[in-house]
């Protein structure tokens, strides 16, 4: 299997890692300077994923796809394998993201599986685990602050891995 992943502890609750994920993926999605203009997401198994990623440049680089399984606090998978309406495209990835409660807070992983080793390289080539490590440290800014804000415990600081 041709995977890469990255994890961190985030110090909210699963509820709010998974909100923060899905009502404000612009704002977490693309790694700063990079930009998310566009998000158009419909999660539910068989709904469309379209993203728009701009470079600071201003080049944009979409992405479309379907997700395969939604289960809210949980679990989102995504494949970039179809188009909304299950019409086939060229592949290149299945991302795996989970929310697991731990340690007070979410045990929160990405795992991106390619079809090919040469897709595998490709996206390492491409930044993977630096972009995805940058992402995931948004996510957990915003899905810490707001935990904060809805009155929980002091949070220990997310760690990644």
């Amino acid at each position: 299997m041709y995977e890469l992943e990255i994890t961190r502890q985030i110090a909210a609750p699963p509820e709010t890692v998974y909100r923060t994920w899905t009502e404000r993926l612009r704002e977490w999605w693309a790694p700063k300077p990079w930009t998310t203009p566009e998000a158009e997401q419909d999660y539910r198994a068989g709904g469309r994923s379209f993203l728009v990623m701009r470079s600071p440049e201003g080049q944009d680089m979409p992405h479309e796809g379907v997700f395969l399984e939604v289960v809210p606090n949980e679990t989102i998978v995504l494949t970039s394998a179809f188009r909304a309406g299950w019409v086939p495209q060229d592949p290149f990835m299945t991302a795996i993201f989970t929310f697991e409660p731990k340690d007070g807070g979410t045990f929160y992983r990405a795992r991106v599986r390619h079809w090919t080793e040469e897709q595998l390289k490709q996206h390492e080539q491409m930044g993977f685990h630096t972009g995805w490590a940058i992402c995931a440290g948004q996510l957990a800014e915003l899905a810490e602050a707001e935990a904060q804000q809805e009155g929980g415990a002091p949070w220990p600081i997310s760690k990644v891995s």
